[in-house]
Formats: C-alpha cells, structure tokens, sequence
C-alpha cells in the first residue's frame, strides 16, 4: 500500500471527533487548525501540499501542487502528525462545526471520490488531495459551491465532514437526483455532475432555493448533507440584526462577540 494503514474510531453524534490510532512511523494529514489532541509522542510538521507520492519528483512540483490548493481557498501548507514514539499512539481530529464524519476507505472507492472543497478533514498519509476542474460553462460560471471541488486519491484512510445529517445515495446507471449546490458533500469518481437551471421565473425569484441545482447522474454514490454551513450561518447573520452600525441586544452574548470582534 502506498498509504499508511491506520485505524480509527469516532466519538460522538452531532459533535464528533475522530480518534487515529498510529503505529510508530505512521502518518496522518490535516488540514491547520483540526487537531483536538494527541499523545505526547505524536510528532507534528508542516509540509507542502499533502506529503504523498503525487506530489513528489522535487521542489518546484510540491510547490506547484501545493498553490493549486490555494483555488480551493486553503493554505499552501498541511500538517503531518507522525508517531515518533513507541507502541500504539492516538491524535484526534474534529468537526469544525456541527455535522457528522464520514469515513472513506478510499481502497473500496475505487481509489478516488470528489468532494466540496471545505469537506477533508484528515487523511492517512499518502493519500493525495487535489483539486477536480469542472470543465462545462454551465458549472464554471453557476456552481456556486460545486465550481471547485477537491478530489481524493489513494489506497487508504480518509475522513470529509458534513453539517447536520449525512444520507448517503447509491444511483444506479442513468438514474439522476438534483441537490441543492451546497448540499453535495461528496460522490465517486463515475458520478457525472453538472449545474441544472430552475425553470421558470417564480421558482428563479421566490422558491427561496436558489436558481441552480446540482445534478448527479449515476453509477456511483452521493453523500448529502442536511445542512451546508453557509446556510447556517446566513441564519446566524440574519438573526443578529444591526442599527446603524451597532448591533441590537448589546447585553447578549452575540453583542459581547460583536464588540470583542470590533475591538470595544
């Protein structure tokens, strides 16, 4: 195997976290910023791109694969936590806001599934994050959420979270579902996908969804999520209305934030 073999184990419902079991030398990726804990032995350091063997063949290529990653609106950078110790040793990583992990046995996915490009979370060593070009005007201009998305590839371990519930969709050949943009989490790499217009003016200006679907056409699996975080956090938005420039409620817990983030 070209990726490392490590096992895991989720804690948790609605708030969870992944435990990673790493065996000495064993690796594991993630994004900055998602570790929750580890072992005093576990070893971390910053690498280009995701440390795996597609990135490699020098300098200029890591760096090169690591830019691309700037299009998905992460860093150059990813972090590697390494079990430089003895025996069996754990790090932990976790949802940045409410939703489920799901788990990617990326050896029984035909090494490969494409994802919204704020879905990775960790990932086995040696498995490549990417990006996936939708090459189709309709995608490139109107695919919102689903214009670039982040595929990947490998023979191990990965693990994408999704906000609210996670209902995942086998379609078989020709059989086609339409899903919000922001509400695809993840499909496999047979799945065709494209951007759809919603017809007719009323639906386009007052359905209140949006004027454009995303459409999956199998063979392949779809995973869904009840709730995409820029839904919940338009509701947040919307719900902590401002006067003026001053927010409304300053003896609430979301007027000490706004005055905390406006330096009062």
């Amino acid at each position: 195997m070209s990726a490392h073999d490590i096992d895991y184990k989720l804690y948790g419902d609605d708030m969870q976290f992944v435990e990673i079991e790493l065996d000495p030398n064993e690796s594991v990726i993630a994004e900055a910023g998602a570790m929750m804990m580890m072992s005093s032995s576990i070893q971390m350091d910053t690498i280009f791109g995701d440390g795996s063997k597609q990135s490699g063949g020098g300098f200029m290529n890591k760096l090169f694969g690591a830019g691309k990653r700037i299009l998905t609106g992460e860093s150059l950078f990813m972090t590697v936590f390494t079990n430089g110790g003895h025996g069996k040793q754990h790090v932990s990583f976790a949802s940045p806001y409410p939703g489920k992990i799901i788990p990617m046995d990326l050896s029984e996915l035909d090494g490969k599934i494409i994802c919204q490009k704020d879905a990775f979370l960790c990932a086995a060593k040696g498995v490549s994050v990417g990006i996936d070009f939708k090459r189709k005007l309709g995608v490139g201009f109107f695919g919102g959420e689903g214009f670039i998305l982040q595929k990947l590839e490998g023979d191990g371990m990965a693990f994408v979270h999704a906000g609210g519930t996670i209902i995942k969709k086998n379609l078989m050949p020709g059989e086609t579902l339409k899903i919000d943009t922001g509400c695809l989490v993840a499909m496999t790499k047979d799945v065709h996908y494209d951007i759809e217009f919603v017809g007719g003016v009323k639906s386009a200006f007052f359905g209140g969804e949006g004027l454009f679907f995303a459409t999956v056409r199998g063979p392949g699996s779809v995973w869904v999520q009840s709730l995409p975080f820029s839904r919940l956090a338009d509701r947040i938005f919307a719900a902590a209305p401002q006067t003026a420039g001053k927010r409304v409620g300053e003896g609430s817990a979301l007027g000490l934030l706004g005055d905390i983030f406006d330096g009062e």
